[in-house]
């Protein structure tokens, strides 16, 4: 209604929703989003970097022959432990020099123990065969052993003869799976390395093991 002066009578302004946004359920949801998405990709990424980069064949390696980059490919892997991730060949190690000792098989990790240095490679490879009880159970390939030999019976005078070591140190080469029963014990033939200088105990040796019985004693990992 207007005035008597001729103008109209002054409008009452309108009332807003004043609420704050920081209230607004939805825009809170939206927060909580954001950072849930944050933190799985946090985890992601630490994830990933527990990987360990090695060697991969990427055709098989015959036992003797020289490894090279042509031969193998880059893999990320997640070990279970730092242990089990050095038993197998880095990918930022050098390859100069290094043959395969045993078979490699396509797609297989590059075992450290399937590897040696070149100037190994004239060494003298030698089979023995012992009873699964003298022998660790979870021998490997790699792994040092001393060899000695035990008697396989005690003579008539009832006394003990003494085992005797015939190889110090030498590197196991290539384990078959246990076969045969003498005696009521199965076998194992185990492929043994000896170095150039050891050729020289070659006769002493193997008649030493061609009368007793042979014991593998590992050296430490």
């Amino acid at each position: 209604m207007a005035d008597r002066s001729g103008f109209a009578a002054p409008s009452t302004p309108s009332q807003r929703n004043t609420r704050a946004r920081w209230k607004d359920g939805r825009l809170v949801l939206g927060v909580l989003l954001v950072a849930a998405t944050a933190l799985t990709g946090a985890k992601l990424l630490s994830s990933a970097d527990d990987t360990t980069s090695v060697w991969a064949a990427k055709r098989a390696i015959p036992a003797g022959s020289r490894i090279s980059p042509e031969d193998l490919t880059r893999a990320r892997v997640r070990f279970t432990s730092t242990d089990s991730a050095g038993q197998y060949v880095s990918a930022d190690s050098r390859l100069d020099g290094l043959i395969a000792v045993r078979p490699i098989g396509v797609g297989e990790f590059v075992p450290k123990g399937a590897t040696a240095a070149e100037l190994d490679s004239e060494r003298l490879e030698v089979p023995v065969s012992t009873q699964v009880g003298r022998l660790p159970a979870d021998l490997a390939v790699g792994d040092e052993v001393d060899i000695w030999v035990a008697p396989k019976s005690a003579p008539a005078t009832g006394a003990d003869p003494p085992a005797r070591k015939v190889w110090d140190q030498v590197r196991v080469v290539q384990i078959d799976a246990a076969k045969g029963v003498t005696g009521g014990m199965s076998r194992r033939q185990v492929l043994i390395g000896l170095e150039p200088a050891d050729a020289a105990k070659l006769p002493t040796g193997l008649s030493a093991v061609a009368l007793g019985e042979p014991v593998l004693v590992r050296r430490g990992r």
